[in-house]
Parts: structure tokens; C-alpha cells; sequence
């Protein structure tokens, strides 16, 4: 066997884009992630070789530097359109180099002077109080080609696009270009498109339709036209880096309807942007360049990540025809066959998540119809599916097409395409199902912005679902530019609203945005969070102002204390299990205990933020706050004694993961062993069920094991009673639930008008499957350096978790079996891994490579329940595999 001597480069990123074609920044920093399988490999010197492809010149720069991940630009900025080679190569503390990898990067337009396009649009006026139909456009030019010649789209729109050039579909790309606050940032894309030219004639087309930009948003019946009222297309095509000239023209179509909540409308009989020669066409109007910035993003297109066949047919009670797909998801439906029709006939397809007594479960859509409907009897539509529209789905209901198949369609997934990064599976069949039930979650709610969910009128970006979800979502996917970019457009909204962080983001302006903790603390955590996953300090260093503006101007202080001001009406540990269906924020904890737990976790967080930074004057004050802030918790919520007022799950977890302890002056009493004994006898006294919401239910477990009581969080994971992770498994759960009881054990779906069926907050618990019971978890932002220390529990024998760190695949894989436990971990190049062997005294800094482990070690037994309510009977099936 051949041992390798040095690792070998696989991979470069530039900054977090997604792809190396038309990034927004002159001096992008580089990343390069290496090969598994070599020792102990550590880089100690980098070089980089640039060379300019239309010139051919050429320069070389070599750095003595361990850093792999986001370093600096070493030659000149790049300008507009401008397309460089890179050659990478690293050398080892052995001193061999590694193979030199070859890449390109090119910039997008770096100035809105190189903008020479407009924005145009139809001339049609169309009426404000109902949904735009959809329109096409094309520009028709001509090209003489040259031998090695090269072609550029720029595009963007007010609204969703689809393009085309010469009847051929650009990109892979949906719901383009996303959603921002468009008021300040609109992004464009950059696609390749010099093979589908024609020398002479050519035809660029469009369709555009409403979109989030002037669609309906909002619950309670949502508004239109909230970020403008007239929709349009700006798309520059450039021909060896010269704008193509052509006037543009527009004509309806075939897409004759479409809303994010309603649903689109496809009529076979009319033509499609893809056939740009047919129809009526007007010449086109020209909008007014509107004040937003034009930018390249860093967030991954939303694009068809997977697609989903039915797996079974239902005829319900009212004679209805059902088709389930098995998973709830976000997307569309696929013909994939041509439906049977007459020049008469209509396909009608409704959305739901659940069924209800047989029938589609519509009443969480509240607002959004979610329907589809095709008008049969012109073109064969096999392949087709809405374009400007998705839903959040298990089944549909399909009408007009009464001899349908299970063949004869599909669903197709939609996401913001963020590459995986981390996966799961343990030996206990129901947590599988769990975690798969949290990446699907995350799959639905990533459709351009973190949302709350996607099926029914609010597909929000809620501010405290992503707040309390960011970590689980940075290992499942690679989120840092997803995130990043949603950042921005957080800044800019808070700003609108003199530092009070928007409940949601974008801002639609539909509900009125108070101070609201947690839900306003995502300015500063999210921030951090994302510098923990990618090591990206500039992600902090351009929040730092939204971090500042949230604590020191957005928050509504008690002027006495710098606590929350007890006027504020906050919304708390949200959807708490004993809070009622109709009053959501009304649960056992005292609201505002749980805001101000918050308010002295971000202040000391700013403080991290503020040190890496090098903003140390801030440091200091928010440290000193941060104290100050924890005096008056106590005095405000804390007896002598050590009884905490509104002692719950949550406000003993609040205090006891976020480190709320008073000074030592405060007296001798030991808060950590009190509030941890404390919180392992409410958690037994209530049959290791849930009590917690939106505050607690990220924390309750990992608090339980690092405060000693790992039996007890696997006690209360591995629970199947309602309020449970696994009561909603039981029920046939396929995505994370908003409530713990969204659906009842009869059958029918809880009547709160706060009941979805796909929502991440409550998946937060899948960072304990990878923390705790995989073993896997970060000790240096990047992960530069983490910790390999599964802690096994409850009746699970076997896991395994990997993720893909900024540096390269980390994997761990552990069994027990007869009584020794045995592992497998692999660390990528260029890192460090502390290793803790269960069952053993074995503790050690390794480097890169594959290791094996083994120890004598058997399971904890079960927590011993001092106290059971007699109206909650421990049952054994609880432990079930």
C-alpha cells in the first residue's frame, strides 16, 4: 500500500459565493479545503499564482501562514468582468508541497456605471388591488461571432424572472432573483451563456412575474404591493464584454396568474416565453432606475434540489382523488405526463400538509388558496410545473385528469441550493426520523430568506425561528453566505425602524414591529453564529453597527436597572406546550425573566464579538454591562435563598446554559447545583415531557449534560408522550411541527390559528444529536481545532455524524457491542481534534487522518424517578428503538 506524503487541495471558494462567475467583490478572499487521508498534515506555507487570461501575465505570491480558509487577495483588485487563473498549492512541516490546483474566478459588474441597461417593463396598466398577471418580454439582435468569443447575461428583476435565449432556459435557477429588502439591495445573477448564441439572429426572452415584490404578503389577508406596484426586468447581455443593442417588446402568455399564496394559472392554448416568435407583442416601457443597490450575492440561487414521487393514491370520503407523497416538503407539482384533455378541460391541483378526516387539511393555509390550475386542450405540457409560485405539500389534490397514475407526476423541491454539511443516524430508528425530519425543515424554510414556514399565508422571515435555529442550520448546510446576505437586509430594515430589529425580515411593513427579545437578539447572535461555522470575522466587522444599534438603541430599558422595561408586551418562550392554542406567548415562564436571561446572553456575546474585532473599548463596556445587568436580574427574580421567581424549564435552562450567576459577593450559595438540581426535578415531575418553547427547547438538553444529568436528557429526548420530540414522529410526522401537538391524537389538527406543520425552531434539538450523542462540536471559530466526545445514553448502541468544516470532512462513527465501545474518527488536514474515549481516562490533541478507538463501557441505567405525578405513569414503551 502507498502512503501519501501530502495532502491534496480539492476544492477553492472565494469568499462565500457559491460560484467563482461574477462575484461582487474586487479582492476576494480564498479558501481551499484539502483531501482526506494524510497524518497529521498542517500547512505552514501557501502560493498562489494569478494570471491574467487576456493578457497572459502572470504573478506569484507565496505567504508563510497556516490559514487555509478566507485569506487575504494578493494581487491587485480585479475589475469589472475581469477573468483571472489561479494556481494553489500548500506546502507541509515536512516541507513537501502539494499539487498546485487550477481555478478561475471572474468579477460581475463592480459599478452601477457599468450598468448601460434599464429596467423595462409592460405597458399595460394593471389594477393595484389584484395579482399581476405575468408577462414576457423579449429583445431581438443580431451577432457576428468570433472564433473565441464569450457571452454574459446580467439580470436581474422587480419581481421573479425567467429567462431565455433563443428558446433555450438560462440556468438551472427558480424565483429568481430571490427576495431582499428591495429598497436597498437587489441582487443580480451572472450566467455564462456563450453556447447557446447563434451567429446572425438572436432572440433574449423573459417571463416576469409578481413575486414577493409586489405579490401578496402578510398574514391576516396580507397587502400588495408593498415594495413597488410595477414589476419589471433589467438583463444586460454582453458579447466579449459589449452590451448587445435591441429594443425590447412584451406580450402575455400562457402564465395567465401567479401568487406565492395563491397558486398560478397555466393556460396549454398560449404561448410561453420559450416561444418568444409567437404571440402579440408592444414595445415595451421603461421604469425609472430605481434607488436600490445592484449586488452580487453571496447566497446560493434557489434552484430543484430533489424531486419526490407519490407513493400512494387516496380516494377520500367526498370522492376526491389524493395523491401522498410521503414527505412534507416546499415545491410544486411535475407533470410528468401529458394529462388527457378537450379544448374545455381544466387540471386543478390543491396543496395541503395533513389530511384531515380523510379530506385535504386546508385550515392552516388560513389565507392562501395553493392552487394550480392548467387550462388543457393546446400544447403537450409534460415537464411542466409553476414557475412563480411553491407550496408547502404532502399531498394534493388533483381534479380533471380522473385516470392519473402515480407516474404521472411528481414533486419537485424547491431551496436556496446551500451545499449539506452535516449528517446523523443513530441506532434508535424514531431520532433518525427526527433528525431527517429537521433537515427537511430546513430544506422548506430556506427558500430564499430563513422563514418561519411555506405553506400558508406568511412564509416570513421571523426573526426568533432563525435566531434559536442558526446554529442547527450552520451544521446541517452550508449557510454562512444564506445567512449573511439576510443580514444585511436586517441592518438595513433595522435602521428604518431606529434599532428595533423587525419581527421579520424583510420588513413588509404587515405587522407592527416592537422591541422583542429573542426575536431582536438575532441581530447579534445570528452574526456570531455564522463567525463560529465559517471563521469569517467580516461578517461580524459589517454587523457591528446593527449589533450596537439593537442593544444600545432598539431595546426598551427600565431606566433604573438596564433591564427590559416592564412595559414591553413580549412574546417570551413562544408556543411553550401549556400555553393556550389562541395566546401562544402566554406560557408558565414570566415573560419578561426570559427577556432579560436574553438580554444578558447578548450583551456578553457582543462583548465576544466586540473582542475578536479588536473593538476593545466596547468589550469592556459590554462586559461591564453584562455584570451590572446579572446584579439586577437577581435582585429583580432571585430570592436569598436561591428559589428563582416563574422557576420553570426554561428560566432555570435560561440561567444555568448562559451562565447567569451573580457575583461571589452575592453570598456562598452554590446557584449552578441548586438551579441544577432544580431543573432535574422539574423535569422528572413532569415524566421527562416538555416544557419549553422557543427559549427553551434549543437548551433544555445540553443543559441537563453539562450540568451532570446526561440520563435525564436522553430520558426526556427518547420520551414519546405529547408534549415529545417523538409524540409528532409517532403521529407520522415528516418535517419538525410548530406546535408539539399541531396535530391531535384523534386525528384532527389543533385549532390554534398559529398551527403549521413544517417549522424549524423546535429542530433545534438535532445539535444535541450532533454535539451529544454524535460527539461532534466546535472549539475555535471555523473549526479550526473541535472536540471528538460522544457521550452515549438512554438505548442508543451506535451513531455516526460528519460534518464539512470550512477545512474539510470531519466524521465520527461509534458502537457499543458487548460492552466495549468502539470508535472511528477522521480529521481533515490542517486541523486539530481533542479526543475523549468514553468509558476511559483517554484524552488526546490528534491531527489530521483516520483513528480508531476502543473501551471497556457499558450504558447508564435509566434516571431513577423520585418523584411521578399519579397522572403521568412512566411507560416503558418511552425507551422504544
Amino acid at each position: 500500500m502507498t502512503i501519501a506524503l501530502t495532502a491534496e487541495i480539492d476544492s477553492v471558494t472565494f469568499e462565500q459565493y457559491p460560484s467563482s462567475l461574477g462575484i461582487g467583490i474586487a479582492s476576494p478572499r480564498i479558501s481551499w479545503k484539502f483531501a482526506a487521508g494524510v497524518r497529521d498534515w498542517y500547512q505552514t506555507e501557501y502560493e498562489i499564482g494569478i494570471r491574467e487570461l487576456d493578457n497572459g501575465t502572470s504573478q506569484t505570491y507565496s505567504v508563510a501562514s497556516e490559514n487555509s480558509v478566507l485569506v487575504p487577495w494578493p494581487a491587485p483588485p480585479l475589475k469589472s468582468r475581469q477573468r483571472v487563473q489561479l494556481s494553489i498549492r500548500a506546502r507541509s512541516s515536512n516541507g513537501v508541497w502539494t499539487k498546485p490546483l487550477t481555478t478561475e474566478v471572474e468579477a460581475g459588474l463592480l459599478h452601477e456605471t457599468d450598468w448601460s441597461s434599464s429596467f423595462v417593463s409592460s405597458s399595460f396598466t394593471q389594477p393595484l388591488g389584484i395579482a399581476k398577471r405575468p408577462y414576457r418580454l423579449r429583445q431581438s439582435f443580431p451577432v457576428q461571432l468570433s472564433k473565441s468569443h464569450t457571452a454574459r447575461l446580467y439580470i436581474t428583476a422587480l419581481g421573479v424572472y425567467e429567462s431565455y435565449l433563443n428558446g433555450i432556459r438560462i440556468g438551472p435557477d427558480v424565483l429568481s432573483p430571490g427576495w431582499t429588502s428591495y429598497s436597498a439591495r437587489l441582487p443580480y445573477q451572472t450566467y455564462d451563456v456563450t453556447a447557446l448564441l447563434r451567429e446572425g439572429a438572436n432572440v433574449l426572452s423573459a417571463w416576469v412575474g409578481e413575486g414577493w415584490y409586489s405579490g401578496l404578503l402578510g398574514y391576516q389577508g396580507g397587502s400588495r404591493n408593498i415594495f413597488g406596484h410595477r414589476t419589471g426586468l433589467l438583463a444586460q447581455l454582453e458579447v466579449d464584454g459589449e452590451p448587445v443593442e435591441g429594443d425590447w417588446e412584451w406580450s402575455f402568455g400562457a402564465i395567465t396568474s401567479a401568487g406565492i399564496y395563491e397558486g398560478e394559472t397555466y393556460d396549454t392554448n398560449l404561448p410561453d416565453a420559450s416561444e418568444p416568435l409567437q404571440g402579440e407583442w408592444h414595445m415595451a416601457d421603461t421604469l425609472p432606475t430605481p434607488t436600490s443597490k445592484l449586488f452580487s450575492s453571496q447566497s446560493p440561487p434557489i434552484r430543484i434540489i430533489e424531486t419526490v414521487k407519490p407513493i400512494k393514491f387516496i380516494t377520500s370520503p367526498s370522492g376526491k382523488i389524493i395523491l401522498d407523497f410521503g414527505q412534507n416538503l416546499a415545491g410544486v407539482v411535475r407533470l410528468v405526463s401529458n394529462p388527457p384533455s378537450n379544448s374545455e378541460s381544466q387540471l386543478i391541483i390543491r396543496h395541503a400538509e395533513v389530511l384531515e378526516h380523510g379530506e385535504l387539511g386546508t385550515r392552516p393555509l388560513r389565507f392562501a388558496t395553493a392552487t394550480d390550475r392548467i387550462a388543457l386542450g393546446g400544447k403537450n405540457i409534460s415537464g411542466y410545473h409553476p414557475r412563480f409560485t411553491f407550496h408547502g405539500f404532502r399531498y394534493a389534490e388533483v381534479t380533471g385528469w380522473p385516470t392519473i397514475c402515480l407516474e404521472d407526476i411528481e414533486a419537485v423541491v424547491f431551496q436556496s441550493s446551500m451545499d449539506p454539511s452535516g449528517t446523523f443516524t443513530c441506532s434508535h430508528a424514531l431520532l433518525n426520523r427526527l433528525h431527517e425530519n429537521a433537515v427537511w425543515s430546513t430544506r422548506a424554510n430556506t427558500i430564499g430568506i430563513p422563514s418561519d414556514c411555506p405553506q400558508r399565508d406568511e412564509r416570513l422571515g421571523w426573526t426568533g425561528d432563525v435566531c434559536v435555529y442558526s446554529p442547527t442550520m450552520l451544521y446541517l448546510y452550508n449557510a454562512s453566505g444564506f445567512l449573511s446576505e439576510w443580514l444585511q437586509d436586517l441592518w438595513h430594515d433595522q435602521r428604518k425602524l431606529n434599532g428595533v430589529v423587525p419581527i421579520f425580515v424583510p420588513d413588509t411593513g404587515t405587522d407592527v414591529s416592537t422591541p422583542e427579545a429573542i426575536w431582536g437578539d438575532a441581530a447579534v447572535l445570528v452574526p456570531h453564529n455564522v463567525y463560529l461555522s465559517s471563521g469569517d470575522l467580516a461578517v461580524l466587522e459589517r454587523q457591528f453597527d446593527s449589533i450596537k444599534m439593537w442593544l444600545d438603541e432598539g431595546i426598551k430599558r427600565n431606566p433604573s436597572t438596564g433591564l427590559w422595561s416592564r412595559d414591553c408586551d413580549q412574546l417570551g418562550d413562544w408556543l411553550a406546550p401549556k400555553a393556550p392554542p389562541e395566546t401562544p406567548n402566554m406560557g408558565p415562564t414570566d415573560n419578561l425573566l426570559v427577556a432579560d436571561a436574553w438580554l444578558i446572553y447578548s450583551t456578553r456575546t457582543a462583548s465576544k464579538i466586540s473582542h475578536a474585532i479588536g473593538r476593545i473599548e466596547d468589550a469592556t463596556r459590554y462586559e461591564t454591562q453584562a455584570k451590572e445587568l446579572t446584579e439586577e436580574f437577581y435582585n429583580e427574580y432571585v430570592t436569598r435563598s436561591g428559589r428563582l421567581v416563574s422557576e420553570t424549564q426554561t428560566a432555570l435552562c435560561l440561567l444555568l446554559r448562559y451562565e447567569i450567576f451573580p457575583p461571589q459577593c452575592k453570598g456562598s450559595l452554590d446557584y449552578r447545583s441548586l438551579f441544577a438540581e432544580r431543573l432535574v426535578h422539574l423535569v422528572t415531575k413532569a415524566n421527562w415531557l416538555i416544557d419549553t418553547g422557543f427559549a427553551g427547547t434549543p437548551i433544555v438538553l445540553p443543559t441537563l449534560a453539562e450540568n451532570g444529568h446526561l440520563s435525564h436528557a436522553y430520558r426526556m429526548i427518547q420520551a414519546t408522550e405529547c408534549p415529545s420530540w417523538l409524540s409528532p414522529v409517532l403521529l407520522g410526522a415528516t418535517t419538525i411541527w410548530e406546535r408539539w401537538d399541531s396535530m391531535l391524537a384523534d386525528g384532527s389538527i389543533n385549532p390554534g390559528e398559529m398551527t403549521s406543520f413544517n417549522h424549524y425552531a423546535l429542530g433545534s434539538v438535532a445539535s444535541f444529536m450532533h454535539g451529544y450523542i454524535g460527539g461532534l462540536s466546535l472549539l475555535s471559530p471555523g473549526w479550526k481545532t473541535f472536540s471528538i466526545h460522544p457521550r452515549p445514553g438512554g438505548t442508543i448502541t451506535s451513531a455516526k455524524t460528519s460534518h464539512q468544516s470550512p477545512y474539510g470532512k470531519i466524521a465520527i462513527e461509534w458502537e457499543i457491542r458487548e460492552g466495549i465501545f468502539q470508535m472511528t474518527v477522521e480529521v481533515p488536514p490542517n486541523c486539530t481534534a481533542t479526543v475523549t474515549v468514553p468509558g476511559s481516562q483517554q484524552r488526546e490533541v490528534i491531527g489530521s487522518g483516520v483513528r480508531h478507538y476502543s473501551s471497556q463501557y457499558s450504558l447508564p441505567s435509566f434516571p431513577p424517578p423520585p418523584y411521578i405525578p399519579h397522572f403521568a405513569p412512566v411507560r416503558p414503551n418511552d425507551w422504544a428503538a
